[in-house]
């Protein structure tokens, strides 16, 4: 598989490139856009956060806090859902391509994981710009947010090549999902701090593996605070088993792929 990805390599790319030009066909702005709507939507956070609803977090004085602590949150948990809501339905959107050209089919899996990796890193230039905007010192745990990608994208793809696969054979699965997302991004602390949370809510935020994962973020970005690695074992192990699952379910469907289109 590794050396049929390789052989077709140009490929992926020249539809990596083929993806963003056409999410900005006809603007003048152009791949401005990737940049300027997170920090629009920044923006907005930080007005309505800070100063409408003088939101605060527990022990910390910082103006904006809460404001960086959302930004960020929501930068990790979007790279996440990306992921996993394009790769659920990749072989249902590419169907004609499948249909006409013979290519490994794992090739449509990391051109997603290429174009929402490509996205993140937009979203992550404009949360930088924007906390550096309300004078917020940053430091070198910004580097441990390679950790928070690295986990969160191998969660994330074999979670999204899981529901590709099962959503290629009944279309209920991409419903499903939208839902359960919905109910996951409330019960990851995103928009509200652990601290936040009754004690015997709390459980809940303990079992969610996105928990550990978003907190990478808002750490390095609002506390220039390293990761606790003690935290990371437990989605480190449930990324490298879904990863494995996808893999071997994917090699087991493929042939059947077609056929269900």
């Amino acid at each position: 598989m590794l050396s049929a990805l390789w052989q077709y390599r140009y490929f992926m790319l020249s539809m990596v490139q083929g993806d963003l030009k056409s999410r900005i066909a006809r603007s003048y702005v152009g791949a401005g856009w990737f940049i300027l709507h997170p920090m629009a939507h920044g923006l907005m956070l930080a007005v309505m956060l800070s100063e409408a609803l003088g939101s605060r977090l527990p022990q910390v004085g910082d103006k904006y806090a809460y404001a960086i602590f959302v930004l960020s949150g929501m930068a990790a948990w979007g790279l996440f859902t990306d992921v996993v809501t394009r790769s659920s339905t990749v072989f249902i959107d590419q169907g004609p391509v499948l249909k006409k050209i013979a290519f490994p089919r794992m090739c449509l899996p990391l051109i997603v994981l290429s174009s929402a990796m490509i996205n993140h890193t937009m979203v992550l230039i404009a949360t930088f710009l924007l906390i550096l905007a309300t004078g917020h010192s940053l430091g070198l745990a910004l580097f441990s947010i390679l950790i928070g990608i690295a986990l969160l994208v191998s969660l994330a793809f074999g979670l999204g090549l899981i529901l590709g696969v099962f959503n290629t054979f009944s279309r209920d699965v991409g419903h499903v999902t939208g839902v359960l997302l919905q109910l996951w991004f409330w019960i990851t602390p995103i928009v509200y701090s652990p601290q936040m949370l009754p004690e015997h809510l709390r459980w809940i935020l303990a079992t969610n593996p996105l928990t550990p994962l978003v907190g990478i973020y808002q750490d390095a970005f609002l506390l220039n605070k390293l990761p606790d690695p003690q935290a990371l074992v437990i989605p480190g192990l449930l990324a490298l088993f879904l990863l494995a699952s996808a893999f071997v379910l994917f090699r087991r469907a493929s042939r059947d792929l077609w056929d269900a289109l």
